[in-house]
């Protein structure tokens, strides 16, 4: 009787042995080279910053305004699409760059909230590589990645 109650325990012993993950069979062991480089850290755009940026903007946009009355509709998703293809190429493009000069006003607010947007849901990194300096912007490495 003593047999066979530890050959039951064995038994069970070995089935739960059996449904534990095993290498080779339920998963792959795998080594990754990670290579050490140094990035260089831009410093960080502060909202003040950006606010000088669409202020200088709006001023240039004020220069080329023209009267003519014509209603358009504006999308900040079509803008966020127009922006990111922009950015298709992974590189940084100025600031002032992304934004249409003879569209007009509204279209510079639509797209200047197209890229806060962008911004806001991590898709698009600003940087700016000196104090009052250039703001440039370029998609998030998450996007590059895909």
């Amino acid at each position: 009787m003593r047999r066979l109650q530890e050959y039951e325990q064995m038994k069970l012993a070995a089935q739960k042995l059996n449904e534990l993950p095993q290498a080779g069979r339920d998963f792959e062991i795998v080594h990754v080279l990670l290579e050490n480089t140094v990035n260089v850290r831009l410093p960080e755009v502060s909202v003040e910053d950006l606010r000088l940026a669409w202020m200088g903007l709006l001023a240039r946009a004020k220069l080329n305004t023209h009267h003519k009355v014509r209603r358009e509709q504006l999308s900040v998703r079509e803008q966020m699409t127009h922006v990111l293809r922009c950015l298709q190429g992974g590189e940084y493009v100025e600031f002032d760059r992304l934004f249409d000069m003879e569209g007009g006003v509204a279209k510079l607010v639509v797209t200047f909230i197209a890229i806060l947007e962008l911004a806001k849901e991590y898709l698009v990194e600003i940087q700016q590589s000196e104090t009052l300096g250039n703001i440039y912007v370029r998609t998030s490495r998450a996007i590059t990645a895909e």
